[in-house]
């Protein structure tokens, strides 16, 4: 079964329980998942299945939506609820136009400091690995896009501190906690993320997800991996298929020709299965094959 299933992750399970359950139930050691959740993160988690794990590294980059809540006058060593209180500062009155100013300032591109506490390595070790044995190392930038956020509920003041949930549209590799713990320094005080929940992925939202125990239980949707491309232009011709098969370059052109304009990325297709996905090397003026499926 060459598909794709999509989890509502909850609470307590990493990424990787998720995936060992799925190759149990699905009996197959062929599974994978497009973007990591933290344990105490809920939400839409896409798991491929056998050929469906090559697009894997296509949609790892698809842009995903968060729904959080930011605590802002305490700050955690992990940015989030389970790391020990580092610093602490008693918020006075904020007003809600206020946050909304400040959250406009993180739309579009920026760059941002990933958290110590994170599975990005550095000289071939993860970073939580240094943080847990207390060692500081430089941590270098990344260029991330806020497409949107927003406050979507009243802001909430309480024993010193105060709270609202907020929605955002990301591109891969912004982290949420780390965009409270900013989002609280622009607002003056410490901050933490207190709660995540992804809803969506891609093509791919809540609507469309269902929890292990409902999988278990055999109440699940499959999903082809032309659901997963949909934004991708489909070329469904003879020639581009028998090029394909053969991984052969595609001539700009010709592409040009079927879909009036060049793309970066383009999907090849055959009676509704998924050929291959070229992508445009304007170097050597052509398409070439970046993954092929052999059926």
């Amino acid at each position: 079964m060459n598909k794709i299933i999509v989890i509502d992750k909850e609470k307590k399970m990493t990424s990787h329980d998720v995936v060992n359950k799925i190759r149990r139930i699905f009996n197959t050691k062929r599974v994978g998942h497009t973007g990591t959740l933290d344990p105490n993160a809920t939400g839409v988690l896409v798991v491929c299945l056998n050929e469906a794990t090559k697009l894997v590294q296509f949609l790892e980059s698809d842009q995903k939506t968060y729904l959080a809540r930011i605590c802002v006058g305490i700050a955690t060593a992990t940015e989030d609820g389970d790391g020990e209180i580092i610093e602490q500062k008693e918020v006075q009155t904020i007003s809600e136009e206020f946050v909304d100013s400040v959250l406009k300032t993180f739309l579009g591109d920026s760059y941002q400091t990933p958290p110590m506490y994170s599975a990005i390595k550095k000289d071939g070790k993860k970073l939580y690995e240094y943080a847990r044995m207390g060692k500081k190392v430089e941590v270098e930038k990344r260029l991330i896009n806020i497409k949107d956020i927003r406050r979507i509920n009243n802001v909430v003041f309480k024993d010193g501190y105060m709270e609202f949930d907020f929605i955002s549209t990301v591109s891969k590799g912004t982290y949420i906690r780390t965009l409270c713990v900013d989002i609280g320094e622009k607002l003056g005080y410490p901050a933490h993320m207190k709660e995540l929940r992804r809803i969506k992925v891609g093509n791919f939202d809540l609507i469309d997800a269902r929890k292990i125990e409902e999988i278990e239980k055999g109440n699940y949707k499959t999903y082809s991996m032309l659901d997963a491309i949909k934004n991708y232009p489909l070329i469904n011709d003879e020639e581009f298929v028998q090029k394909a098969n053969n991984g052969m370059k595609i001539s700009i052109n010709k592409v040009v020709a079927i879909l009036g304009q060049k793309y970066n990325r383009i999907a090849i297709v055959e009676n509704d299965n998924l050929i291959a996905i070229y992508e445009l090397d304007e170097d050597r003026k052509c398409y070439k094959a970046v993954r092929v499926w052999k059926y």
